[in-house]
């Protein structure tokens, strides 16, 4: 009998997408070093998580759908059954974004779904029905949008990133030439705090700028809010959807880092009204529900339980839930930003950003930034980073790191930190 074989050109692009073949490598080179110090790694720090939390966050929920007058047949179906496929939360959610996000949305324009991920695979699905329509991107940008984008055959065109984040004039010029090209830029996406992999945070005049921008040239804005909670102060920085009175922007949620990844809940904000052919007006986020339904049915309901308890515990405010967490991390921020001054400080041709917040730094090194030197980084050295070039449409980043302190202790840092130092200098050594 002959088996099948396949040709791998036969196969869609996304399953040889060079990036996402690269973060592959990333976390094969991991398993292969597990005592090298990783400052690749964006999760949070495991030094907040009980596994007693988990059972305990889903019995104040139950308690919760008890107190709501559920019966117990039907908090066990509420728990237990295929759920809607928007979900069950939306009135926690709704509370949370009153609370800490002055975002005031009907719970109806809310979808609770598997994880940020799946939020935006759903919205891209949703919104891009033309070929010409064209998929704006801040870049670098966050590989996980730009691969959702290519699994489902989005073209993808980038805007480049200044220092201080996203230049609203350079969404216009990006947008027009597009257009020119005979494309619809259709939807921007960004993340306008502390973004990953730059850092970057827009101030407020850019928002508003951004805004006014899209209005403009008619682009939905998708905001991708995953490290908000994390400045490294209290300056109050209002997202894009609490300054969007036009209902142009479509808001991207995730539990990921303010409870824990494995979890795997997110949600999205799609208050705009669908018009159609007959009249009928519904919001947005009604009508993707027919796309979460064939991609996962319903978000696990038990994963939603445990968010719910959390929220309730917290009075549905993720910023009084943090605390503890939001310190750690500016501690951390402060730590790697010393870290670099102490043993890259005097090595004149490395240069570094200094974002006002989240869980990443970008380091600009006098070489080539490759996987061949992340190799020799993780075997010689004992230290991983991430190639910012992973992070671009096309050639950029190529002379540039990008380092996490998310994960690590303090001494951990300093350690992961003067291990890069010694391989820059080495390197730079034998180049000369």
């Amino acid at each position: 009998m002959t088996t099948v074989e396949l040709s791998r050109d036969s196969l869609h692009a996304s399953v040889t997408d060079p990036v996402a073949s690269s973060m592959n490598f990333l976390n094969e080179v991991a398993n292969r070093y597990p005592d090298a110090i990783s400052l690749a790694a964006g999760r949070p720090y495991e030094g907040f998580y009980r596994t007693a939390d988990i059972t305990r966050y889903l019995d104040i929920y139950t308690r919760h759908l008890e107190d709501s007058g559920h019966g117990e047949e039907q908090v066990r179906r509420s728990l237990m059954q295929y759920g809607p496929s928007n979900g069950q939360l939306q009135p926690l959610v709704s509370r949370l974004l009153r609370t800490d996000e002055d975002i005031d949305v009907p719970d109806q324009a809310i979808a609770i779904t598997a994880g940020c991920q799946e939020a935006m695979a759903i919205v891209l699905r949703g919104l891009f029905a033309d070929p010409a329509d064209v998929l704006l991107v801040s870049e670098p940008c966050y590989v996980g949008v730009t691969g959702a984008a290519r699994l489902i055959g989005v073209p993808v065109v980038g805007v480049p990133e200044a220092a201080g984040g996203l230049d609203p004039a350079d969404v216009t010029r990006v947008a027009r030439a597009v257009r020119a090209s005979g494309r619809n830029p259709r939807v921007l996406y960004l993340v306008p705090d502390f973004a990953n992999p730059s850092g970057a945070c827009l101030d407020v005049h850019q928002r508003r700028e951004l805004l006014r921008v899209a209005a403009e040239e008619d682009l939905l804005v998708l905001e991708d809010n995953a490290y908000g909670l994390f400045g490294a102060d209290d300056r109050p920085r209002p997202r894009l959807k609490s300054l969007d009175t036009d209902q142009r922007v479509i808001y991207l949620g995730s539990f990921a880092k303010s409870c824990f990844p494995g979890a795997r809940v997110g949600f999205l904000i799609a208050d705009q009204t669908v018009v159609g052919a007959d009249g009928t007006r519904r919001l947005l986020a009604e009508e993707l529900a027919t796309v979460k339904s064939m991609l996962s049915l319903n978000t696990s309901p038990i994963a939603q339980g445990v968010i719910g308890g959390l929220l309730i515990e917290s009075d549905c405010s993720l910023r009084r839930a943090n605390t503890s967490k939001i310190e750690f991390y500016r501690r951390n921020l402060r730590a790697l930003k010393d870290a670099l001054e102490r043993h890259l400080g005097t090595w004149s041709d490395a240069r570094w950003n200094a974002p006002a917040g989240g869980f990443f730094m970008v380091v600009d090194i006098p070489m080539t930034a490759d996987e061949k030197l992340l190799e020799i980084s993780a075997s010689e050295y004992g230290v991983l980073w991430t190639p910012m070039s992973f992070f671009y449409l096309g050639d950029g980043g190529r002379n540039s790191i990008r380092l996490s302190c998310s994960a690590l202790s303090a001494e951990e840092i300093d350690e992961g930190v003067r291990r890069l130092a010694e391989l820059v200098r080495d390197h730079r050594a034998s180049l000369l």
